[in-house]
């Protein structure tokens, strides 16, 4: 098998990972599919958030679902899409908390780099996803693959603030030292519950206070 293209500082952590049976199989199982199935996001990208922010550089983990299933939207860091892209109903919900969190102005496009290259781990509970169908790659090794990372990113760093909006993100937090790190959990930003205790969390300035207080330069979270 080719070596798995991730920054290497990911590498150093995760290797043995990429050695065992469960992922060997989602390598092989993934090659097929990218061959015959639209798969998103491209295979070049779907280490995206790893290659955007080298461990040394984490400090917030917002963890997300899947990948957006639309065509030219997934572009490997959850919750972004791709620029000059029409920006999803959940991400104009962020967008909206980060307005009456912070005053910062709604940012014009959904691409969410700037915030991976200044320290925002933007994972996703599975990397890939078929055109389409949300959820399509659900139970086929990524779950694995994201338990050991953030379980990796609990032991191995400190500090660090773990954003879990959502259910299936509330799942990861039994994989986090609560000693070390913080945790801040709030409905999914969906239109469906972000009314349940999404606006008003307030989790951009908290994060931002945590980090502040235990020595570490604060996220710049404005995207314009």
């Amino acid at each position: 098998m080719k070596k798995i293209r991730i920054d290497e500082s990911w590498y150093n952590i995760l290797g043995n990972e990429f050695e065992k049976p469960y992922f060997q199989s989602l390598q092989l199982r993934l090659r097929d599919l990218y061959k015959i199935k639209e798969i998103y996001p491209s295979a070049s990208n779907v280490f995206n958030a790893f290659n955007s922010t080298p461990v040394d550089k984490v400090k917030v983990v917002i963890v997300g679902q899947d990948p957006y299933h639309g065509p030219n939207q997934a572009h490997g860091l959850c919750f972004s899409v791709n620029s000059n892209i029409k920006i999803p109903p959940s991400l104009q919900n962020i967008f909206k908390e980060l307005n009456k969190d912070l005053g910062l102005d709604i940012p014009v496009s959904g691409n969410l780099t700037k915030w991976a290259k200044r320290g925002v781990l933007l994972l996703n509970n599975v990397l890939t996803v078929e055109r389409g169908k949300a959820n399509s790659h659900k139970n086929i090794g990524w779950e694995k693959f994201t338990i050991s990372t953030i379980s990796l990113i609990s032991n191995h760093l400190k500090n660090i603030v773990f954003i879990l909006w959502g259910k299936q993100a509330q799942g990861k937090e039994a994989l986090i030292d609560s000693s070390k790190h913080l945790i801040l959990k709030a409905a999914h930003p969906s239109p469906l519950s972000a009314y349940n205790g999404f606006y008003g969390s307030n989790h951009f300035s908290k994060a931002n206070k945590y980090l502040k207080e235990n020595l570490k330069s604060q996220i710049d979270w404005d995207l314009n």
